[in-house]
């Protein structure tokens, strides 16, 4: 019997990386992000349209958004796992495969259950692509402009809402919102033609190797004589290790407070200006539109921002002054002023993710990054789950306005 420890397939091929393989990975990982900003924000542009197709309550509009991320949750903290043991790259690729087919079937569905059980399963691959992207990122970029090239990669999601913005102001006015959800399986292609053309980073397969020598020898061992221990798991070093364990602690809860404003504002921006403004949709787009490019800014800047005056410096700054805004936009529209707002917003609400990925990445080793990341952000993720029922419940027992003034809350 061959007892010999076979090599993955992505394990042995660092030679192929050069001075330019960090540029391929920026795109396939930022090309991937686009296609997660666009599924998430299919959701929020279609709402409106799900509450009158399956008469739906407030409340029960904003649970969809609630099984998403309580999917994406889950997604991410496996995908994490799925990170360190087979790649950053294949986690990245079969995830946008999984979603897009996932959320094509979307388009198919027939009531409220069906729509919400299907979108909790395909988020799995939207909350493990995230991670995934960063930690390739992480580790192709030097030290000394990552977070100008992570904060960077960020805005692929922006574009993505952009992207979704526009797609949603085309399609759902005169074909409805099941085309919307139709077109999404044409990114699985793209995922699966760059999973054979980014080899996944250095770091990881040097570590993989180490591993699978260490498996090798335990297997080359006589039984008559000592055999070395089996390695610890992933998360006994991770809770373990003080400092690991206090990291991964401290950013489980900001992410939930973090994301529980973040998605709230995702979810319900849309409807907000549809509802209490009184927009139409096309127009609603349009202002759309002008906040997540003001956002794209936002991100940048705050990649070169905490390279030159620091992580945590960048990061304060931008949840603070979210936070700050959020009332000024409910307590201060007009109808001359609301887009200068909603521009200004979104270059503040930007600023927070520009950053947030390096921060935590620099937060752990590279043996544990993934699992660590993705537990932790996910992890909190969860919590941010109740964000979008949350503030439907709030909105329908109150107003608007209370519900976003917790936002802000969350982001302080």
């Amino acid at each position: 019997m061959d007892s010999t420890v076979k090599l993955p397939s992505n394990v042995g091929t660092a030679h192929k990386i050069n001075k330019n393989t960090w540029k391929l990975a920026f795109i396939f990982a930022f090309v991937s992000l686009v296609i997660d900003g666009v599924d998430i924000m299919l959701l929020s542009f279609s709402l409106s349209s799900l509450k009158a197709e399956f008469g739906l309550t407030t409340f029960e509009a904003g649970m969809l958004g609630s099984a998403s991320l309580a999917g994406m949750a889950l997604g991410g903290i496996s995908g994490g796992w799925a990170c360190d043991k087979f790649g950053r790259v294949k986690t990245i690729a079969w995830s946008v495969v999984f979603f897009s087919i996932m959320t094509c079937v979307l388009g198919f569905t027939q009531t409220y259950e069906q729509f919400m059980i299907l979108r909790f399963i395909g988020a799995f691959g939207l909350g493990s692509l995230y991670m995934a992207c960063n930690t390739l990122m992480a580790e192709y970029v030097p030290t000394k402009y990552r977070t100008t090239v992570l904060g960077t990669l960020q805005t692929g999601q922006t574009v993505g809402y952009i992207v979704a913005t526009l797609m949603a102001g085309a399609i759902i006015p005169d074909h409805g919102w099941r085309m919307l959800f139709y077109v999404t399986i044409i990114p699985a292609a793209f995922a699966l033609f760059f999973m054979r053309l980014v080899p996944e980073p250095a770091a990881w397969q040097e570590a993989k190797i180490e591993q699978l020598q260490r498996k090798q020898l335990q297997l080359d061992t006589p039984p008559t004589q000592a055999v070395p221990a089996p390695s610890e798991s992933i998360y006994k070093r991770i809770f373990g290790h003080q400092q690991h364990r206090k990291m991964f602690l401290l950013w489980m809860g900001t992410a939930a407070f973090l994301q529980f404003g973040y998605y709230g504002v995702n979810n319900w921006m849309p409807m907000y200006l549809e509802t209490e403004l009184n927009m139409n949709f096309k127009s609603l787009t349009g202002y759309m539109v002008g906040a997540y490019t003001a956002m794209i800014l936002g991100k940048i800047l705050a990649g070169y921002a905490a390279d030159k005056l620091g992580r945590r410096v960048t990061f304060v700054f931008g949840t603070v002054s979210t936070a700050a805004f959020l009332p000024v936009i409910i307590f201060f529209n007009t109808p001359d002023n609301i887009a200068y707002l909603l521009i200004t917003f979104g270059f503040l609400y930007g600023i927070p993710y520009g950053v947030n990925a390096t921060y935590m990445a620099e937060s752990f080793s590279t043996d544990v990054r993934g699992t660590a990341i993705g537990g932790a952000y996910n992890m909190g993720r969860l919590g941010a789950a109740i964000a979008p029922a949350t503030i439907g419940m709030i909105a329908a027992g109150s107003s608007f306005t209370m519900a976003f003034i917790v936002m802000g809350a969350a982001y302080f």
